[in-house]
């Protein structure tokens, strides 16, 4: 095992690669969720999978995600300021698996063949039979390299099944509890 240490030297220029990075943190369980926002300009449905969402305070209740920049979601959420998250359950990896692809067509569509019904407070889609229901505010919008954070004021939490289990990202793959 090799460990780093901080420098008492001013900092260097150099810094982990991307690749390096990915390793490192691949080695880190996360639970994966959905993210979904509805487009008030267009009437359209966007959503993400992701697992870079995290509970910051209880009170008042915030939590934190992260988007790309310059993706569909960060576009539609500078335009907006409620969103809401779906985390889901191990059963729900297609799910998962549909929503991470890159280049797809049309959300539309994935929405479509995807059992969900509408957030009371943010009109977005939230996931039917997930762990948990998440709807939020944005407070604050905050440039973090290529992804900007967002974090978020909880308007509503809720547990359909508390006996559910989560579905978890790690090593590069959907993973169950075992």
């Amino acid at each position: 095992m090799r460990y780093v240490y901080p420098s008492t030297q001013p900092e260097a220029a150099s810094h982990a690669t991307p690749d390096e990075f990915r390793a490192a943190l691949s080695q880190l369980a996360a639970g994966v969720s959905l993210v979904t926002v509805h487009d008030p300009e267009d009437g359209e449905d966007v959503g993400m999978t992701a697992t870079s969402f995290l509970s910051v305070s209880l009170d008042p209740p915030l939590v934190l995600i992260s988007v790309r920049e310059d993706s569909r979601m960060d576009e539609v959420l500078s335009r907006t300021d409620t969103w809401a998250v779906s985390v889901l359950t191990e059963g729900q990896k297609t799910l998962g698996s549909r929503f991470a692809m890159k280049g797809r067509l049309s959300d539309r569509l994935l929405f479509a063949d995807t059992a969900h019904h509408r957030g009371p407070h943010t009109d977005a889609p939230l996931i039917d039979g997930a762990l948990a229901t998440v709807e939020c505010r944005t407070e604050q919008r905050i440039p973090a390299g290529d992804h900007t954070l967002l974090l978020g004021r909880v308007l509503e939490a809720v547990v359909p099944d508390p006996s559910g289990r989560p579905l978890l990202y790690f090593r590069g793959g959907y993973r169950t509890l075992g």
